[in-house]
């Protein structure tokens, strides 16, 4: 028998309050990511990037620019310019010079070039000539010819097996300004590329430097991989500007990423200091934070939506028995009714079968209540209601229809099988004890049958019922009368 019926679809309901917490929770954490971008892109550009070049570019001077000034203490050396002006004559002592400069600096070599013998001095005494014709000795002219006091020059070194090294030729002059000769000392590339290395690892960026070509002269790469900054996509249109300006902040494109560079002019060694930073590996924490909230914000999602349906199924159900049942004896109210009695006419007239109405009244009910109280009428009603429910079939429905009237519906059931379940109601609550704790109280229906006849309206089906039910009650109670003209009372009164 039918209970309740559904007020609400609840299945769009939670369909629409899941795509509302998911927008939501989404919107939200979408905002969140964006507005940490930009936050995380600010602070680079503004801040972290400009902060870690300069500790960068501290540490080179440190380590790279060191050379320089030990280069140009050698030119200034007196001891060297007076073994110079005295002709050069004890090797020894310059040898030892030398390799005293080398170990002391832990420079990979160490030399003095005579301008006036063309002899080149290293820690080991005398180890060549050099001349204009030898292609490897066009730095040794390039530096006596130039205004500036020294230069930065990477080159095989000769005297160690042409080991690819980093020199720094330092002009030196006697005390009277006359140009006397070349000195410096000299780094390995790949110790130098080492120490770039260390900054990339240390740093989290990526290092190199650059001429003012804009050729790259030192990477942390591999060797033999030194980037083309004119063929990278982005940095080609923006190098020129970054040459001119020598120092700043830029961005550019390159493979989809968007790449940050700070770049700072090192005179000291006359490069340029590269710092570059992949905006998206920086990005890649709050992208993590990214999916893991929206992980989160799902399971939030679905525990939530799992809770309210619980919730709102319980409520519906409750709510639904509230607005279709009756609330003292649990059977179906008029209003379950109209609803339930349209979808059974919706179902005749697509399949006829016979539909058959049974109106019961409780026999003498008034006299029960001014007797014992409205309490044990209650129970009265009560019981006679479980009655009803326990000895109809289950396509069966019945509903309260008034004080003391129950209405009962009976689908494919004709009149006659009606008559017979109607007198099966009317023994089953004649027989029955409907108060237990007043034993003394015995109750018996009158029942009503029509027989719906396919043409007239469900009410006035009902209102033959009405009168059969009358017919019943004058002819002395407890008894079943069919509707109809040649229909008379059943004579089985309990």
């Amino acid at each position: 028998m039918p209970r309740h019926f559904k007020i609400i679809d609840r299945r769009s309901l939670i369909l629409l309050l899941s795509l509302v917490l998911s927008a939501g929770f989404f919107a939200t954490t979408l905002f969140g990511y964006f507005v940490s971008k930009e936050a995380i892109r600010s602070a680079i550009i503004g801040q972290d990037l400009p902060l870690t070049s300069s500790n960068i570019y501290s540490e080179i001077q440190k380590d790279l620019v060191r050379p320089v000034l030990i280069s140009s203490t050698m030119a200034h050396d007196t001891f060297l310019r007076e073994w110079v002006l005295r002709g050069e004559k004890d090797v020894g002592e310059l040898a030892r010079y030398l390799a005293e400069v080398k170990l002391r600096n832990r420079a990979f070599s160490s030399f003095f070039v005579s301008d006036k013998t063309g002899n080149y001095y290293t820690g080991e005494g005398a180890f060549k000539q050099v001349s204009e014709s030898e292609p490897r000795d066009a730095w040794y002219y390039r530096v006596r010819n130039m205004q500036d006091d020294y230069e930065i020059n990477v080159d095989p070194d000769l005297a160690n097996n042409d080991k690819l090294t980093i020199f720094i030729n330092y002009r030196v002059a006697d005390f009277a300004g006359q140009y006397i000769g070349a000195t410096g000392i000299g780094l390995t590339v790949d110790s130098v590329r080492r120490l770039i290395q260390e900054y990339q690892a240390r740093f989290q960026r990526t290092i190199y430097f650059a001429d003012a070509t804009g050729r790259v002269v030192l990477h942390g790469g591999q060797k033999g991989q030194a980037p083309d900054l004119r063929g990278r996509p982005g940095m080609a249109a923006i190098l020129d500007r970054i040459l001119a300006e020598r120092s700043g902040s830029y961005q550019f494109l390159d493979g989809g990423d968007n790449h940050i560079l700070n770049v700072n002019y090192v005179s000291e060694l006359k490069w340029y200091l590269f710092v570059e930073q992949n905006e998206d590996i920086s990005l890649a924490g709050i992208r993590q934070t990214l999916y893991v909230n929206l992980a989160i914000s799902l399971a939030v999602t679905l525990v939530v939506i799992f809770l309210t349906y619980l919730a709102l199924g319980r409520y519906q159900t409750k709510i639904e028995e509230m607005a279709s049942t009756d609330k003292l004896t649990g059977l179906l109210n008029r209003h379950a009714f109209s609803i339930l009695i349209d979808k059974l006419m919706a179902n005749y007239r697509r399949n006829p079968q016979a539909i058959t109405v049974l109106l019961a009244d409780v026999d003498d009910f008034k006299t029960i209540n001014d007797r014992y109280g409205h309490r044990i009428g209650d129970e009265v009603l009560v019981s006679i209601a479980h009655r009803l429910r326990s000895t109809l079939r289950a396509a069966d429905f019945a509903v309260r229809w008034g004080g003391e009237e129950f209405l009962m519906v009976l689908p494919g059931c004709a009149a006659e099988e009606g008559r017979q379940i109607a007198e099966k109601l009317r023994l089953a609550v004649a027989e029955s004890n409907p108060c237990p704790s007043t034993p003394s109280i015995l109750t018996s229906v009158s029942i009503g049958v029509a027989q719906f006849d396919g043409t007239e309206s469900i009410d006035h089906t009902v209102s033959r019922a009405d009168a059969a039910l009358y017919a019943a009650k004058a002819a002395g109670r407890n008894r079943v009368c069919m509707a109809g003209a040649d229909s008379a009372p059943s004579d089985n009164a309990a």
